[in-house]
């Protein structure tokens, strides 16, 4: 196959619709605009959101508190969850991402205190809860914060 046999797919492309050309082409004097109003003038039509001067949704919909945009959203993941893997292993957010046990890293991987730890392990992430740095250590391993 070479660059200039190439074409699209049959059905994937649509002839452009030719207005204002003639009454032949179906589509000639208002040009399928209809006859005058707001939606014939040139640049004519509503901004984005604007329903006929009824109070917009995005106006009538409550908004309430505050949304921190620099807020960094942490990866959870619980001790329990970290008994699948043997002694003395490093545990990262690589590996944590290749067992499943999240799907990606976002802003770093905190590790929560729920459950219990009996292997021995060294965490490194982001943060720690006290009680999941207490665990890891009782069960012999390390917790790194990266």
């Amino acid at each position: 196959m070479k660059l200039h046999e190439l074409s699209p797919a049959p059905g994937s492309t649509k002839e452009v619709k030719r207005i204002g050309r003639g009454h032949g082409s179906g589509n000639g004097k208002t040009a399928g605009k209809g006859h005058k109003g707001q939606n014939a003038r040139s640049g004519g039509g509503v901004r984005i959101g604007f329903e006929g001067g009824q109070m917009p949704l995005t106006r009538r919909i409550p908004k309430r508190g505050f949304n921190n945009i620099f807020a960094k959203e942490y990866a959870t993941v619980n001790v329990s969850d970290l008994n699948r893997f043997t002694d003395d292993t490093v545990v990262d957010a690589e590996l944590l991402i290749a067992s499943g046990l999240i799907k990606n890293a976002l802003d770093g991987i905190k590790i929560l205190g729920d459950g219990e730890l009996t292997t021995k392990l060294t965490v490194k992430a982001a943060k720690f809860t006290k009680s999941a740095a207490e665990k890891i250590e009782k069960a012999g391993g390390k917790a790194e914060v990266m």
